[in-house]
């Protein structure tokens, strides 16, 4: 059984705060600092231009993302990191749209982050607009997908409700349309059991600095299944993708496998963070988190819905249904939200309506979900939301 008091112990939390938005930015593991400055210090300031050999750094982004592969269940060296979401995402949809050169419908849901659709429709644009991304209702995925579909892309975990997709039995259906299928796992790697070998995902994508806890801007990664490898094409055809960067040629020629998903430089500081971060996995069991992230969850909903009438559940009431987050809606979220925050309890907001609760057992107790319901409960009952410096929208929701 995990040790979840233990690994508490290695985040560096700060007093008086109960965080509920390790969904959205994870905290810091006690072990970053030091492996950073030591990065810096010993690698950067000691070995300068050296250190992308001597210490490793050109192998940091597969070695790094075999570590992350181990919590998504993919297989060595079929994960890598590096660039933004949004760049991999890109990446993955390009490719899939090339092997699938008779088709032109890319498939998406309302559920999926605004920015995997924006890159779908620039993508149509570049292409011409000969593609068709249609979104539709995430209850109407399976019912909307047919023959003409080249690509399914969706976000197994709804950034704003937490509503979870079936990913296996979507997939099962996709490739029975001879379609491919995109998995978005920004919501789901660190959160709850993954396994896209045996769901036989396409590709797969994610974000670090949720659940991974890589820190702020901290590097994604991009999967792509052994059989796919060395077929998939390198649509964003970057220097660190080439067969041999350092021979300089003025063509490009694809690397290896999952080598050919590379495009810039790594980042080497923010790939020692996740390194480090990723420490706090030694001796976790992933299904040990998913059961504790559902008790911290039915504990908080039901005294949410005991004592906050005035809050409606927007995330699916079956636990199976959901990822490691609880939504509500209120009329004034966003003002209940920053008051709650001035007496630390941190969780966040999504427009128009929506007040976001992340579940993370790694540094999460009972007592924490406890008090987060009990200081929810009296601010509601009293009405210190409703103040003028609650209303004011900071650039960050």
């Amino acid at each position: 059984m995990t040790d979840f008091d233990a690994t508490r112990r290695l985040f560096d939390l700060p007093d008086g705060v109960v965080y509920l938005d390790g969904n959205s930015l994870g905290p810091m593991p006690k072990s970053v600092p030091e492996r950073v400055n030591s990065v810096i210090r010993d690698e950067w300031a000691e070995m300068l231009i050296t250190g992308w050999n001597r210490a490793g750094w050109m192998e940091m982004p597969r070695r790094v993302g075999d570590r992350v592969g181990q919590l998504i269940g993919a297989a060595p060296g079929t994960v890598v990191m590096g660039d933004t979401l949004s760049i991999k995402v890109y990446q993955a949809l390009a490719a899939a749209l090339q092997m699938r050169p008779d088709r032109r419908v890319i498939l998406s849901d309302t559920g999926n982050f605004p920015s995997d659709l924006y890159m779908a429709q620039g993508l149509v644009r570049t292409l011409g607009g000969n593609h068709e991304l249609r979104v539709v209702p995430p209850e109407d995925v399976e019912a909307a997908m047919d023959d003409d579909l080249a690509v399914l892309m969706l976000t197994e975990v709804d950034y704003r409700t937490g509503r979870r997709h079936d990913m296996p039995a979507l997939t099962a259906r996709a490739h029975e349309l001879g379609a491919l299928f995109i998995w978005d796992l920004a919501h789901s790697a660190g959160a709850l059991p993954v396994d896209v070998t045996t769901g036989h995902a396409d590709f797969a994508v994610g974000c670090t600095y949720k659940y991974l806890n890589s820190g702020p801007g901290g590097p994604a990664f991009i999967y792509v299944a052994p059989e796919h490898a060395d077929v998939a094409p390198a649509p964003l055809s970057g220097w660190l993708g080439h067969e041999a960067p350092f021979a300089f040629d003025l063509d490009y020629r694809p690397g290896a496998g999952i080598d050919r998903m590379r495009v810039g430089t790594p980042p080497i500081l923010q790939l020692a963070a996740l390194h480090a971060a990723l420490d706090v996995w030694t001796g976790v069991n992933m299904a040990d988190v998913r059961a504790r992230s559902i008790e911290l969850s039915e504990l908080f909903i039901a005294g949410v819905e005991a004592s906050c009438p005035q809050l409606e559940l927007a995330s699916p009431r079956n636990p199976s249904r959901r990822g490691s987050q609880v939504s509500f809606r209120f009329e004034h979220g966003y003002e209940l939200m920053q008051a709650l925050i001035a007496e630390g309890i941190i969780g966040d907001f999504r427009a128009p309506d929506i007040m976001r609760f992340g579940f993370t057992p790694l540094y999460l107790s009972t007592d924490d979900i406890h008090r987060a319901i009990a200081v929810l409960s009296r601010i509601l009952e009293a009405g210190t939301w409703d103040q003028p410096r609650f209303r004011t929208r900071q650039a960050v929701t």
